[in-house]
């Protein structure tokens, strides 16, 4: 009889912990990255002046938390997404502008692929307990003549699906090898809405334990074809009459996939952070740029600069905006680290630095270190085609001030963000000793960081 009452009671204990421990993983968010394709800061009506409206991801924010200075790792797609994925500024594994063929990488002086050694969001959540998919574009390797990429699972992922900039892209989105094609078994007008079906499909069948999705759609991209009317004017890919449609089913579908964890119970718990991977192009006279200087390919603040909202209902207070917190693509990483509980990796010179508390909307935070970009080094880097938009291919920035320069020292801008965010009026010559200190300090920066990836 003692023996059964000690089973018994071994057994209770066993129940209480394996229970205590599931509530523990449970209190961990959802977590879902939604990494928008050349989405410019104007693009979204709760940060601009209402040439266009999108009520679902407006929404979003008024249900949390909306940043006005976060910055993402590059003006342009592979090294935004290295940036982001890693922890770490992309010239510091080597990728500084969109990865192509081979050829073209090598002219750009980059490698085909983020190496699967690189520390990885996924694999770090991973260790506590998060089950991972990555779901749309991903541009860090794969795709034309890149056939040798690693796997997406390398990188920490369980499961994936990605179009056909990346490996083993699915069948039902890529007919041929380029971002859309007529024959696609989902029309162009329809990714989005796929991929939202894939990642409420993941969530279904794995909410008892935390997931966390990248959810990274790419028809934000041109060329924008609201429906099969458009197919063959191609004049008008570009223009704005079709952006507007295009970016008005995008937003209702952000609006379903919300719907969508509601209806699983799951959206109190579900960390959600909306961004753009870098600034938008064409701009239409920069109003997709809220008149920032720059675009995509330019590392002026319409390139980088981008609209950055946080929401997770169970913590996060709504309608809140930090305009004081710069925070960068980098320190997602370790921010979520934090917040999940998870051990970063040893051995790691990371670049980001751990925003939690600004991310939760508890406090404004100061950063430690600066953050740095280098895009454009040399002729064969695609760039704004107005002059006053190419940048020089280094930029620091170091608290209110952004400074702008060549490797070589030429072209040599200082700014002051709190008072000119449209840089409009370079400082240089009235700040000299600063702009000789940030100068030296992003240079140094360049060569040291540059010449590790070449050994």
């Amino acid at each position: 009889m003692k023996n059964l009452i000690l089973a018994c009671f071994s057994l209770f204990l066993w129940s209480c912990a394996r229970g205590y421990s599931q509530e523990i993983a449970m209190a961990k968010p959802h977590i879902i990255i939604i990494y928008t394709d050349d989405m410019g800061i104007g693009d979204l009506s709760c940060y601009n002046s209402g040439w266009v409206t999108t009520p679902n991801i407006d929404e979003l924010a008024a249900n949390g938390l909306k940043f006005n200075q976060y910055y993402s790792a590059a003006p342009v797609c592979s090294p935004s997404r290295v940036g982001i994925t890693t922890g770490m500024f992309p010239t510091e594994w080597g990728i500084n502008t969109f990865l192509h063929s081979r050829k073209g990488n090598a002219n750009c002086e980059q490698f085909d692929y983020l190496d699967p050694a690189a520390p990885s969001m996924a694999s770090v959540l991973k260790t506590v307990g998060y089950k991972t998919s990555h779901i749309g574009k991903w541009h860090m390797g794969g795709g034309r003549d890149v056939t040798d990429a690693p796997q997406i699972t390398e990188y920490g992922f369980d499961e994936y699906t990605t179009t056909y900039e990346g490996p083993d892209p699915d069948k039902l989105i890529t007919a041929s090898n380029w971002i859309w094609s007529e024959q696609d078994s989902i029309e162009r007008w329809e990714r989005t809405g796929y991929f939202v079906d894939k990642t409420l499909d993941f969530l279904a069948r794995n909410k008892e334990q935390p997931c966390f999705v990248n959810f990274w759609p790419d028809d934000m991209h041109d060329p924008w074809i609201p429906n099969e009317e458009f197919y063959d004017k191609r004049d008008s890919w570009p223009s704005k009459p079709n952006f507007i449609p295009v970016l008005k089913e995008y937003d209702r579908q952000i609006g379903r996939l919300m719907a969508g964890l509601e209806e699983m119970g799951i959206a109190k718990n579900t960390l959600v952070i909306f961004t753009s991977d870098n600034g938008a192009y064409p701009t239409y006279e920069h109003i997709r740029t809220n008149s920032q200087r720059g675009s995509k390919n330019s590392l002026y603040e319409g390139g980088i600069r981008m609209p950055f909202i946080v929401s997770w209902p169970a913590v996060i207070k709504k309608n809140q905006t930090d305009s004081e917190t710069i925070i960068g693509a980098v320190d997602l990483l370790p921010s979520l680290a934090s917040i999940t509980g998870a051990e970063l990796p040893e051995g790691v010179a990371w670049s980001g630095e751990d925003m939690s508390n600004a991310l939760l909307g508890k406090k404004t935070q100061i950063r430690n270190g600066n953050l740095y970009w280098d895009f454009g080094r040399n002729g064969h880097f695609n760039h704004p085609r107005q002059s006053y938009h190419q940048s020089p291919h280094l930029a620091i920035r170091h608290q209110n001030w952004k400074l702008l320069v060549n490797s070589d020292s030429t072209q040599l801008e200082l700014y002051d963000l709190e008072k000119d965010f449209t840089e409009t009026t370079n400082l240089a010559d009235q700040q000299p000793e600063l702009a000789e200190k940030l100068s030296h300090e992003v240079i140094q920066w360049y060569w040291e960081k540059r010449k590790v990836r070449e050994n």
